[in-house]
């Protein structure tokens, strides 16, 4: 049986489809049992858990052959990032306590940066996840090529990709969650000892002009990318309702500035098999 947090968002999702075509049995663990239900008629078993309750998560993990682990997002994070902290000393102890065969950590690209960001939230969950006694795979994959999601409205009615990604022609580490999700399935079947980190990108490196240009072929017209000046972000976050937006400027400068990255060779990068034209058109026909 294989336990799988945060089933009901895009990578657990497809993480729990995948098993279930293989002929997997899965443990769907969620808060809320209506939205259980779609899993239930699809063979899962079905757990209640919050992440941040660790005696009801070591009664969800318990049992399971593996555990995934998908810590809950935090766009606008407190100062110190004190949920990350909370949550994932729940997450450790119910894994103590629950004990099962093996964890997968879904974490993400950069979680080793040890500059302060939005993704140093991640860097919490794997430093106190280190050292657990359980062979212990932490994921870290690309930037998600369904953020692109929020642009299509402006590629379509205006033409521009409005980037925080600058320059507009350097590329980044990007995956879809598709390959997140099939690549999770597959590791925690396999059977390892100890802590190893796997990275994970797509088939290839995409830079803003080239999500113009895929956005172009995809909806028939001309698409071109337009950095948003950096001086601007922080007056249209706290516009999207943010309080702090500034660990999500620092993570932007992560990727901008190179230093949010993946940390081993590139010959050890795991690459996914889904493209960006792929998912856009997903997304645009959604």
């Amino acid at each position: 049986m294989y336990a799988i947090t945060g089933i009901t968002g895009q990578v657990g999702g497809a993480m729990a489809r995948t098993l279930l075509q293989a002929g997997k049995p899965v443990r769907a663990v969620v808060r809320d049992a209506a939205k259980a239900r779609a899993f239930a008629a699809q063979g899962c078993e079905i757990a209640l858990a919050d992440m941040n309750d660790a005696r009801a998560l070591a009664e969800a993990f318990h049992g399971a052959e593996g555990v995934f682990i998908l810590p809950p997002p935090n766009f606008d994070p407190s100062p110190g990032f004190p949920e990350a902290r909370e949550g994932a000393a729940c997450v450790r102890q119910a894994l103590e306590q629950a004990r099962p065969g093996k964890v997968i950590h879904l974490s993400t690209i950069g979680a080793q940066a040890t500059s302060s960001n939005l993704l140093s939230q991640q860097g919490i969950y794997e430093h106190t996840l280190a050292d657990l006694s359980l062979p212990l795979t932490v994921l870290r994959p690309g930037w998600f090529m369904e953020n692109f999601r929020w642009d299509v409205d402006a590629a379509r009615n205006d033409g521009i990709l409005y980037s925080f990604l600058q320059p507009l022609g350097r590329a980044i580490l990007m995956v879809a969650t598709d390959d997140i999700g099939r690549v999770a399935a597959e590791l925690i079947q396999e059977n390892w000892q100890g802590r190893r980190v796997v990275e994970l990108q797509g088939p290839e490196q995409t830079s803003p002009d080239d999500a113009a240009a895929a956005f172009s072929r995809v909806l028939g017209k001309q698409v071109r990318a337009q950095a948003v000046p950096r001086e601007t972000w922080g007056a249209l976050f706290k516009g999207q309702g943010m309080n702090d937006p500034m660990p999500r400027i620092q993570m932007l400068d992560g990727f901008n500035e190179g230093w949010i990255c993946f940390e081993g060779p590139a010959e050890n990068i795991r690459k996914g098999r889904i493209t960006l034209e792929h998912v856009l058109r997903e997304l645009t026909a959604s």
